[in-house]
């Protein structure tokens, strides 16, 4: 069976749960009923003044069996960026047919819902989520029907107690479902309402921050950088959801003309953020500050409920550092969490056979078990396995069955695991694992500044679909980058976690005052085939940028869960620039040094197997992986760094979009 992509942008940004039933419609065991709910959020005005009334339309599914004598737990579920409460649906009818209230509804500023996206702010998307917990706990006055008929639900079981040890009115037992947008707002009212019971969040972030505008050195916690280094514009992604957001107003200012006024459907400040960071290329206070108020990162401490994350290995704008950071500051609380990294992500949607299905036989598929066992287990207090603490997708182990996926996922009692394989950088271009190999030596590059864009990693959201990877390779310029390369490995490398690189550098065009002075790079890890041929692993990179470059600087790169085979080689890089993103304007001449003294080294955290060793010399191998395709000296990809698109602005990206809004209106691929 093929893997299919989820159709055109706002796929990516969705979940793809979308779930069918095979039974007529006279046999369905549940009913659907649509809903208009009004809630109430804060002012949208900097300025404030008195609450603001939000209509949000919401599909309700009951199943028939529920009654006021027969209570059922519910499920609470809302789109991905761009989405409905369409998208939903599947989960809504599997949800309903096995037992669950399921309300799936449009968020904010999305598919029929009034006033403006926030991000997934606690103070609005939060607040408007705690009253729809509040509505499934029996609170009259909140829905209608279409027919205007008042709504109240009085077949949800209740909780005598809430997750504080307090007894509140209206108290549902209700978990929460969704990825993306639809993931990161369960963190949002769950830290505004304890009577949420429990999340499973996928493909979501962890600091808002980091997603859009990474800088992955200078960390003080998880993801989360220094201010005095912020980090650098994710300019496609960015763009892509700031354009898709006003489209969104575009198409709904029959439901509320006043989404378009001001800022175009966003809260003032996204439109602020948006300026600032294509003025500048890097994220000033206002973004951060704005960014995090609506990330987990700021208000973890209000987690306290029993959290599975699902996060994507290919997945460039939420990466599984997000989700790690996640996990790991939970469990340090005590919070009960689990953690899977899945195969797909926002850059490649389509799940792997077995791993996650779109139609009835979710059960049959291993995150659709896990799923389900985990709402089983905290909402109906079923003594079923949740599964381990941490499990992991891997391509490399072959599956031919037709049931769940146990065979490509391993798993593991936490996170992080194995052990830490060091590579040593030695001369200009080696990568050795002895450090008594270890020479001394330097490698210099430039970027040729402007902002112009020498390296090309991916075409973010495209990639993989409308740009065929085989046709868009990554590529690096000569003179604009430096590698180190491995010799040839002798046993298989099975990486699973988070890379970190260790470097010394020397940048005297460099300051450590103003962020356009500061030295800017973007790191990343080559698999190279014995034939020349190289992978950048899941299209991955890690923008950095140093407050003080005379300093040693260590590179947390993306978590990745890749082999590198035998007889291949690991290739650390070092450019001046990625396509994808802003670039630093001032030429910025590079040079990173290595010896016994002050080594400059790479670390992977391998799991199983005996430790690879190389079979030949790193120096002499290295070299002659220049000539395997990647490096050029041509014309590259004009993406993130391309003055003319930073000059059209997003009103024009939007624009461009709708057709692509109107197309993916047209029924959805089902995921395999």
């Amino acid at each position: 069976m093929t893997r299919t992509r989820i159709a055109l942008l706002t796929s990516a940004l969705v979940l793809p749960l979308v779930l069918a039933t095979s039974t007529g419609a006279a046999q369905v065991p549940y009913t659907v009923t649509a809903l208009k709910l009004t809630v109430t959020v804060p002012n949208e005005s900097l300025t404030g003044g008195p609450p603001q009334t939000c209509t949000i339309v919401a599909d309700l599914y009951k199943p028939k069996s529920a009654s006021s004598s027969h209570r059922v737990p519910a499920i609470l579920t809302t789109n991905g960026f761009g989405g409905s409460k369409s998208d939903q649906a599947g989960i809504g009818r599997f949800g309903a047919a096995h037992g669950y209230a399921v309300l799936s509804y449009s968020g904010l500023g999305f598919g029929g819902s009034g006033c403006k996206i926030s991000l997934d702010d606690p103070s609005y998307d939060g607040a408007a989520g705690s009253q729809l917990v509040s509505f499934l706990g029996g609170k009259a006055g909140i829905a209608k029907d279409t027919s205007g008929n008042a709504v109240t639900v009085t077949y949800v079981k209740h909780d005598r107690l809430a997750h504080d040890g307090r007894h509140h009115a209206f108290d549902p037992r209700v978990g929460m479902i969704g990825g993306s947008y639809g993931g990161q707002i369960q963190f949002a009212i769950a830290g505004v309402d304890p009577r949420l019971d429990t999340i499973i969040p996928i493909i979501t972030w962890n600091d808002l921050a980091y997603s859009l505008a990474p800088n992955n050195t200078g960390l003080r916690h998880g993801v989360t950088y220094r201010n005095d280094a912020p980090g650098t514009e994710k300019f496609d992604w960015v763009s892509l959801f700031f354009g898709l957001g006003i489209v969104d107003g575009v198409e709904g200012t029959q439901v509320d003309p006043a989404r378009n006024v001001g800022c175009p459907n966003f809260l003032t400040e996204a439109c602020t953020a948006k300026a600032e960071l294509d003025a500048g290329g890097f994220a000033t206070q206002d973004v951060i500050d704005f960014a995090r108020h609506a990330s987990v990162t700021s208000y973890l401490k209000h987690i306290r409920i029993p959290t599975l994350l699902a996060q994507g290995q290919a997945d460039t704008l939420f990466n599984l550092n997000e989700a790690s950071a996640t996990y790991r500051a939970l469990r340090r609380q005590g919070t009960p969490v689990k953690m899977i990294w899945q195969s797909w992500g926002h850059s490649h949607g389509s799940a792997a056979p077995g791993e996650w299905s779109g139609d009835e036989k979710a059960l049959s598929t291993y995150e659709g078990r896990r799923f389900f066992a985990w709402f089983d287990h905290y909402l109906k207090g079923a003594h079923v396995s949740t599964g381990p603490a941490f499990a992991y997708y891997r391509d490399w182990v072959p599956f031919k069955g037709s049931g769940p996926d146990t065979v490509q996922y391993a798993g593991a009692t936490g996170f992080p695991v194995g052990r830490q394989h060091h590579f040593w950088l030695s001369g200009s271009k080696a990568l050795v694992t002895a450090k008594s190999a270890l020479r001394a030596g330097t490698a210099s590059y430039s970027n040729i500044g402007g902002g112009i864009p020498t390296s090309y990693s991916e075409t973010s959201e495209f990639q993989g679909s409308a740009i065929p990877d085989e046709t868009a390779k990554p590529t690096d310029a000569q003179g604009t980058f430096s590698a180190w390369t491995s010799g040839r490995l002798g046993h298989s490398l099975d990486v699973v976690g988070i890379p970190t690189a260790h470097l010394h550098v020397s940048a005297p065009t460099t300051a450590s005052g103003a962020p356009v002075t500061q030295l800017q790079f973007f790191a990343k890890i080559y698999d190279v085939a014995p034939s020349g041929s190289v992978d950048l692993v899941h299209r991955l990179v890690a923008p950095v940028r140093v407050f003080d470059a005379t300093r040693a600087i260590t590179v947390t790169l993306p978590g990745i869960v890749h082999r590198f085979a035998k007889g291949h080689r690991v290739e650390l890089v070092i450019a001046a620039t990625d396509a994808a993103y802003k670039n630093a304007y001032p030429l910025q001449p590079v040079t990173i040094s290595t010896g016994p003294k002050s080594p400059s080294s790479l670390t992977l955290p391998v799991v199983g197997g005996a430790q690879a060793q190389p079979a030949g010399s790193g120096a002499q191998q290295g070299q002659a992986t220049n000539a395997g395709g990647r490096v050029s000296g041509g014309a590259l990809a004009q993406t993130g760094g391309s003055p003319l698109i930073a000059a059209l602005g997003v009103i024009a990206v939007a624009m461009s979009l709708v057709s692509l809004r109107l197309r993916r209106r047209r029924p959805a691929s089902r995921v395999p």
